[in-house]
Parts: C-alpha cells; sequence; structure tokens
C-alpha cells in the first residue's frame, strides 16, 4: 500500500526542458488540502501543470495511489483528477449548462450522450456552487467570477478523486472566496477528495489548508503545517517583505509602523487599542503603547504598529520598572489616549498611570 496518496517524488519541473524547480519530494494524504503559496513567477503553476501531465516533467516521478501518473492515460487521469487553471477556456456558442455536463464526458461513450443520471449530477453541481440560474447562459457572456463557478462545477461534476486549481480565487468577491473554499473543505471532509491549489491571499491559505507549500527559488521553500509555516519570519523572507510585516495571529499583512518620537501614548487592553493604532497608522503619527500584558490582544499589533511597547509578563503585577517606563514614555507624547480599559488585581496600576495621564 502508498505510504500516501498522491506522492512526488524527486520531481523537477520546467520549460523545454530547462529545470525551474527540482528535488521536490512532497506526499499528501487523501482528503486533504494543499495550497501552494508563494510569490508572483516562482514556479506554482508550473507545479500545477506538471501533476497534471500538462507540461512534461523534468525529473523524477508522480505517484497517484501507487500508480505512476506517468503510466495514466487521458482518460484514465480525467475520471480521476479534475482541473481548473487560471487559462481561460474558449468556447463557442455554449451554454453554462453544457460546460458544466462536459466534466461528465470521461463517463459517457464514444457519442458523448448524458442519461439522466449524469444531468442530475451536473445539476447538483451547478447548484453546489449557486450557478443555477447560469444554466442557460451564454459561457462568454457572464463575469469572470461567474466563469470560475461554471468551471469548478464542471470538477466537481467529474466526480475526481483530487481537484487541482490554479488561484481558484482570483476574480471573486469577498463572499465567493468564502464560499468557494468552503465548498472545497465540504469535498475534502465529507467526500475525502484531496485538494491541490495555489492561493495568493494567504490569510485564506492558512485557514483552509491542512498542509502549505512555500515556492521560491528552485527548490520548495518549506512544506508543512500552517501553524509551521505561517511565521513572521518565514512569510517575510518567502515575499522579500521589506515594506511591512505578517502577523501570525490575524492572517494579515500590515503596513510599516511610522517611525520617529511618539506623540500619543495609548492606554488600552482587550482589542480596544487595534482601532486607534490603526487610525494613528493612517493619519502618520508615531505611537506608544502600554501598559500591556504579552498574551494581550492589543499586544499583538502594537508590536508590529507601535515605535515603542511598554509591557510585563501575563499574570504578574506591574512591576516598578515597568510602570516607571511607561510614565516615562508617556511624559514626552503630546497627548495620550485611554480606552475602556478593564482593570483587575495584576494590572491595578494601570489606574495609577491613567491618573496620571490626566
Amino acid at each position: 500500500m502508498a505510504d500516501y496518496y498522491f506522492k512526488m517524488d524527486d520531481m523537477a519541473v520546467g520549460y523545454q526542458g530547462k529545470t525551474l524547480i527540482h528535488d521536490i519530494n512532497i506526499g499528501i494524504d487523501k482528503g486533504e488540502i494543499v495550497t501552494l503559496i508563494g510569490p508572483n513567477g516562482s514556479g506554482k503553476s508550473t507545479i500545477l501543470k506538471s501533476i497534471t501531465k500538462q507540461l512534461k516533467l523534468i525529473g523524477g516521478k508522480v505517484f497517484f495511489d501507487d500508480t505512476s501518473l506517468q503510466e495514466m492515460s487521458y482518460k484514465e487521469l480525467s475520471s480521476n483528477m479534475a482541473v481548473v487553471l487560471t487559462e481561460r477556456i474558449k468556447t463557442e456558442l455554449m451554454t453554462c449548462h453544457e460546460i458544466v455536463a462536459t466534466g461528465r464526458y470521461p463517463y459517457t461513450g464514444r457519442l458523448g450522450i448524458l442519461t439522466p443520471e449524469d444531468e442530475q449530477i451536473v445539476d447538483e453541481a451547478m447548484k453546489a456552487v449557486h450557478a443555477e440560474d447560469l444554466g442557460n447562459r451564454d459561457f462568454n457572456a457572464i463575469s469572470d467570477g461567474q466563469k470560475q463557478r461554471v468551471l469548478l462545477a464542471r470538477a466537481i461534476c467529474q466526480e475526481p478523486e483530487i481537484i487541482v486549481l490554479d488561484e481558484p480565487t482570483s476574480f471573486l468577491d469577498v463572499r465567493y472566496k468564502l464560499e468557494l473554499l468552503a465548498i472545497l473543505e465540504r469535498m475534502a471532509r465529507k467526500k475525502h477528495i484531496t485538494v491541490i491549489m495555489s492561493l495568493h491571499e494567504i490569510d485564506l491559505a492558512q485557514k483552509v489548508s491542512d498542509k502549505i507549500i512555500c515556492v521560491k527559488g528552485d527548490t520548495i521553500a518549506h512544506y508543512g503545517k500552517p501553524e509551521e509555516v505561517f511565521k513572521e519570519d518565514t512569510i517575510r523572507s518567502l515575499y522579500e517583505i521589506d515594506n511591512g510585516s505578517f502577523d501570525p495571529v490575524f492572517g494579515s499583512i500590515e503596513l510599516p509602523k511610522i517611525e520617529g518620537e511618539p506623540e500619543v501614548f495609548v492606554i488600552s487592553s482587550g482589542g480596544s487599542g487595534i482601532p486607534i493604532y490603526r487610525q494613528l497608522q493612517k493619519e502618520h503619527i508615531p505611537f506608544a503603547a502600554g501598559i500591556l500584558y504579552k498574551n494581550d490582544i492589543d499586544h499583538q499589533l502594537a508590536r508590529l504598529l507601535a515605535v515603542e511597547v511598554i509591557t510585563e509578563e501575563p499574570f504578574r503585577q506591574i512591576s516598578d520598572e515597568t510602570f516607571a517606563r511607561a510614565v516615562e514614555v508617556m511624559k514626552k507624547c503630546k497627548r495620550v489616549i485611554v480606552t475602556d480599559v478593564p482593570v483587575g488585581e495584576c494590572n491595578k496600576r494601570v489606574e495609577e498611570l491613567i491618573k496620571l495621564a490626566k
């Protein structure tokens, strides 16, 4: 029995015999969602095209449940794998229903005639992506976002073991991005369909994926679970971010902090300071924040946006040293902003700080 359901073994990919990425060794279990992330032009699409036999492998092998992909016929492959790539298919006078119905062709005879059961599967696939109302529409006359949903419906009605998607959320607004990923997640969890895709939205990749493949340079930069990959330094290096930062807790990209001597001191906690931090950043006002415990949600963002953050260790009373530093920084600021800070036994000295601020 295969160690993995889908395996890339010493795979090398590229164009016209020239290797772009080599030594790709990745095993994927059945029903996993695996997402490729990385900068534009890094080779994510090349990898996807190679594992779907649209590009010839430069080296190595790909195994599908112990069978070499290269030994599978295109008919066998189309019965087991559905593909949705970024290239737009060209059609002539085909309705959306007819486009979706082509997903059943691997199961029909030479004449390509659909049975009532096939038609039912097509209807269910269109319903799954909320495209029922597009059935009679000309495929070329609908929006890019609608086309993406129709192509996903086509892939679904193939009833594949694996679905491969290249940037499936492109051209979709927020609602349909979430909806599409929810559909893929249901397919993986309930039907144990393996999903391999690329995404630009790393915040969504972090939330939906079982494994992440980081593509950069001539090898795979990182491969592992989201919690292993989505770290500040890893994402900064992957995308060469030098004008901001990645926040692994919020899963967000943050603009760089406003440098300079702090003009405002923010006293907050429990998320009450976050909108203040963002507003000060928008107004290009350097600020300091404190006194924040290191496990406070405000601290997570303040460390990225504030010039200085005065912190205390979690569940400890505020020390004299920490309090003195907060007073010192606060006195240098032009103004103080105090949010509705809950005060307990540990942070009782925050009340004293607020009195000094007044």
